[in-house]
């Protein structure tokens, strides 16, 4: 017989039901996240308190999370939460923190056979952000730069404009290239350009990398050869990913640029795991993101359709339909089985009204009070008729390992970045033949990839230092926020609501020859004698 606390972990807990006054609290089996959740609601609505409350339950049942968060708050106030026995599990990526700045490479290639999706997906984070001067001859020639220089070690994004500029450094891509295809168009049709055609055709896709290589921020980040996480491993072994991207601190494009490469590099992890034969095998990971049509791609509506097979359960949220496009919009109401709506505009209410039909109508969903939703969700694979709620309190954190954590995960993770910028700088400096027919730089081949991210050490100085609180690590909630529920309420309340019974979790350039040349001195014309007559 499955026991109380068995049940408890299963479930999710988020809300408390207010239909007719009767106060049940409720949430999702962890079965039923798998088909994925989207929230909507205004600015202030109670969406961030609602990704929280999600979290707090995966943080106190050991299950493996990743955050993305433009804004900073849910992120920070997630740390807060983390207990000292999941310390070591967190790796806390914050842009923001340039003195020591993590190493994430999207160009990272873990597994041969991802070459192309890869190349798909970076393709993909540069079409969206910058798909009003998007166009076909800038597609073309970014994908066979970045298949050609997949195949060449220690690669980054920030080679793709050597590859376009440095004719020695591109004859050592090709040299390591295998795929005949991409070797045909570097050989044959590139090579057949003259220097006018090629400047034109190269200088879009110049000015679209530019324009983030350029920032030192993301550059330090992006320009290091080898990631100094590993995503796949967190997923696997259940670990904590928070990033913290918050657009006052490194800037919208920025945040959009890192924060879409993440999103990425997650959805392959998870497909990676196709090399588990058994899906059980597969440990369920939850994905969390905020504001998610910022690092939506076209291929976004891949993830919700496939990421169930692979183990990935996504947690979506943003404040009004009309900033999905199209495509993403039709992905998210054609395969996500929770839908939760707070407040929403005078716009989206008739669109969403109809996911709750015919229980509410577009005035209900117009005139909710802050942290009021309504929900239409999937209770052990069924679709359950929409009914409304309440979020729970979110409780006070006994103890904060607030600073432990982020120094702990940058002395992990972390790189300081005297030391990033000087590799930077000898990986993209042209090499320069001597006379003696030695270069000023090794090649690829032969340069020292950065250190591998520093193995972990024991913390106990630290947690020494830290405030201690007996063996009570789960917060304290309000009489609102516990959860205390062993069956569902009678009379008109939903019986099949799946209820818990514990305290919630809350518990450069390349250079020209420009040797000086020695001036020619001209010559004065001869002057001619005057011709004179002879004697006779």
């Amino acid at each position: 017989m499955t026991g109380k606390n068995e049940i408890d972990e299963q479930i999710s807990a988020f809300g408390l039901t207010n239909f007719r006054g009767i106060h049940q609290q409720f949430g999702l089996w962890r079965y039923d996240r798998s088909r994925h959740v989207y929230i909507i609601g205004q600015t202030g609505a109670g969406k961030s308190g609602l990704l929280e409350l999600f979290a707090l339950s995966d943080v106190y049942h050991n299950h493996g999370y990743a955050i993305i968060d433009p804004h900073g708050d849910f992120a920070v106030n997630n740390l807060r939460f983390i207990p000292q026995h999941r310390i070591q599990d967190v790796v806390y990526f914050n842009p923001a923190d340039t003195a020591y700045p993590l190493g994430f490479n999207p160009m990272e290639v873990m597994h041969p056979g991802m070459r192309n999706n890869i190349s798909s997906e970076i393709i993909g984070v540069l079409k969206r952000m910058f798909g009003d001067s998007w166009g076909p001859r800038l597609e073309y020639i970014l994908r066979y730069t970045i298949l050609a220089l997949l195949e060449h070690p220690n690669t980054t994004m920030l080679d793709i404009t050597r590859m376009l500029t440095d004719k020695k450094f591109r004859k050592e891509v090709l040299a390591t290239c295998t795929d005949t295809v991409v070797m045909q168009f570097w050989n044959i049709e590139f090579a057949s350009w003259n220097d006018k055609f090629q400047a034109e055709a190269v200088a879009p896709v110049l000015n679209k990398v530019g324009a983030f290589t350029a920032n030192p921020i993301i550059r330090n980040i992006i320009g290091q050869p080898k990631s100094t996480f590993n995503i796949r491993q967190i997923m696997d072994e259940g670990k904590i990913l928070i990033v913290n991207l918050s657009k006052g601190l490194i800037g919208e494009d920025n945040a959009a640029i890192l924060g879409s490469f993440l999103v990425t590099k997650i959805q392959l992890a998870a497909m990676s795991r196709s090399d588990i034969p058994n899906i059980e095998d597969r440990r369920p990971f939850y994905l969390y993101v905020d504001e998610f049509q910022n690092f939506a791609t076209e291929s976004f509506a891949t993830i919700l359709s496939e990421a169930r097979k692979y183990g990935l359960n996504l947690t979506v949220a943003n404040q009004y339909i009309s900033q999905m496009d199209e495509t993403v919009r039709n992905a998210v109401f054609g395969n996500v089985g929770t839908t939760i709506s707070f407040r929403v505009s005078a716009d989206d209410a008739p669109i969403l009204s109809k996911q709750f039909e015919p229980v509410f109508e577009p005035a209900d969903l117009l005139q909710m009070h802050n942290r009021n939703f309504v929900i239409n969700m999937v209770i052990k694979g069924e679709k359950s008729p929409a009914f409304s709620a309440r979020t729970l309190n979110i409780p006070t954190p006994q103890v904060d390992y607030f600073e432990y954590i982020v120094n702990n995960s940058r002395r992990i993770y972390s790189r300081n970045r005297a030391e990033v910028e000087a590799e930077i700088q000898q990986l993209v400096t042209p090499r320069v033949d001597l006379p003696s027919g030695k270069n000023t730089a090794p090649s690829r081949e032969n340069r020292p990839a950065q250190n591998a991210p520093r193995q972990d050490k024991p913390f106990q100085q630290a947690i020494e230092r830290a405030p201690q609180a007996g063996q009570v690590q789960t917060p304290i909630a309000d009489e609102e926020a516990s959860i205390k529920l062993s069956r569902a309420p009678q009379g008109d309340s939903r019986s099949d609501i799946p209820t818990t019974t514990q305290q919630t979790a809350s518990d450069q350039p390349v250079t020209s020859d420009n040797a000086v040349k020695p001036k020619r001195k001209r010559s004065r014309p001869r002057r001619r004698k005057p011709q004179g007559g002879e004697a006779s």
